[in-house]
């Protein structure tokens, strides 16, 4: 099977006219709750430290960054937007494949727009196919190349970027099975960050990026990858998950949909194997009139994958996002676990630190049968006088049966980011956002001065 080279020749063929309206529509929302997660993570440590290197070193000035006045050569701009889209663990996501697909896509296809002057209809089929190539590899390998060591996000989102941004260019076929071929030697992540807060997570979409579009511009020249480099024996493939390969996931339905209609989005700044916990445990205080100062422990099951996440030593940022009993923690304790939720001071209190030791995670044999399809999880509650409360989350909010409206999204947007750039240019940013394919310029994306 010429598996690359079936990719290719999707992402090298697909047209806007094929692209249906309702996937249009699933682009603008994606859009829309990119801009958020890389306005509200352009502000962050990681973000201030890696703009500040590449200002001084890099003297081109042509590509944007999101909520900054600063400008960066194309490349270089895709790695600080899709990290700054990563640096607060807000972006959307894909449940099959365990990634992060936006911050590897929009930053390199936008970069690339901006600097060859794109026009809108062609950002949307491009993007449409970054997605569709990042999320069809990572769940055909998926959970084997995390059970190995790696991080899909950025090993998969490289061949999404690259695919992406070859379509914006108009690469042919061949062309662009010279991008894939390329972005199988670009691809690296490694998922060691997890247990000690290592701040190399928040770069890895960043990295795909910048690494996607390089790969796209240096395939359109020209130079050639191999053409099998998925498949082959020595390929990325056998590289990153052995023989535990999905190919039937990989190619079933190519070109009769797109992946991107299935991705979700975050209402909650945290690990989305996180989430179903939280909606769990914010069920049983609605539904049982649970008092915090009521709990005495909280039970968790969920899959395999998720209920590694168990530590409980959250002394900085990630560590604290990455945490079930941290999360849950958070959710007894608060009415709402928002964006300032995870930081040290809100970590920190001594009724938080309490009850993250009163938590305890376990693999449910219901969740692990329904995973990857669904991240589901099971929740108990058990107050001091002794009294049960339990809640099954079948889907966390914002995908499958429990997903986030237009409104919701709005509304993530806006609150998160009014404090950052104002309320008249989230206005503005709205209005581009959901009139996206009727844009003659791109201008609403490209000024960030404040």
């Amino acid at each position: 099977m010429e598996i690359t080279s079936k990719l290719a020749g999707c992402a090298a063929g697909v047209k806007y006219e094929q692209i249906p309206e309702k996937t249009v529509h699933q682009f603008k929302r994606a859009l829309l709750d990119y801009l958020t997660a890389a306005l509200t993570g352009s502000g962050t440590t990681v973000a201030e430290r890696l703009l500040s290197y590449l200002v001084e070193a890099d003297k081109s000035r042509d590509t944007s960054i999101i909520g900054r006045q600063e400008r960066l050569s194309a490349m270089n701009a895709a790695l600080v937007n899709g990290s700054s889209a990563h640096a607060l663990d807000f972006d959307d996501g894909h449940t099959q494949g365990s990634l992060h697909p936006a911050g590897a896509v929009f930053p390199a296809v936008f970069a690339a727009a901006e600097h060859r002057g794109a026009d809108a209809k062609s950002i949307i089929t491009a993007v449409v196919l970054g997605y569709e190539i990042t999320i069809r590899i990572s769940a055909a390998m998926h959970p084997s190349a995390i059970n190995r060591g790696f991080h899909n996000t950025p090993i998969a989102g490289v061949f999404g970027a690259a695919a992406g941004v070859s379509s914006l260019l108009r690469a042919d076929p061949g062309q662009t099975l010279n991008a894939l071929g390329l972005a199988g030697s670009f691809a690296g992540g490694l998922f060691e960050f997890l247990g000690e807060g290592a701040e190399v997570k928040r770069l890895h979409p960043g990295k795909a990026a910048r690494d996607g579009l390089l790969c796209a511009e240096l395939g359109k020249r020209g130079i050639t990858g191999p053409s099998r480099v998925l498949e082959g024996r020595n390929g990325f493939f056998k590289a990153f998950a052995g023989s535990e390969v999905n190919y039937d996931r990989l190619l079933k339905g190519l070109g009769e949909g797109f992946e991107i209609d299935h991705i979700y989005f975050k209402p909650y700044p945290c690990c989305r194997h996180l989430h179903a916990v939280i909606d769990g445990i914010k069920k049983i205080k609605s539904d049982y009139r649970v008092q915090p100062d009521q709990v005495a422990s909280v039970e968790v099951g969920l899959y395999e994958v998720g209920a590694r996440h168990n530590h409980r030593h959250c002394d900085n940022l990630l560590d604290a996002q990455m945490s079930i009993p941290c999360a849950a923690a958070l959710a007894v304790i608060d009415d709402e676990v928002s964006t300032g939720s995870f930081a040290a001071d809100s970590v920190g209190r001594p009724e938080v630190q309490s009850m993250i030791r009163q938590v305890e995670v376990g693999v449910d044999p219901q969740c692990e049968k329904s995973y990857p399809a669904r991240r589901s999880a099971v929740v108990e509650i058990v107050l001091r006088d002794g009294s049960r409360y339990g809640a099954k989350v079948a889907d966390p909010r914002g995908e499958g049966d429990n997903p986030m409206s237009d409104a919701d999204l709005e509304e993530k947007l806006l609150v998160n980011c009014i404090p950052i750039i104002g309320r008249e240019k989230c206005r503005r940013l709205l209005e581009a956002v959901w009139g996206f394919e009727r844009l003659t310029g791109l201008f609403e994306f490209y000024s960030w001065g404040v």
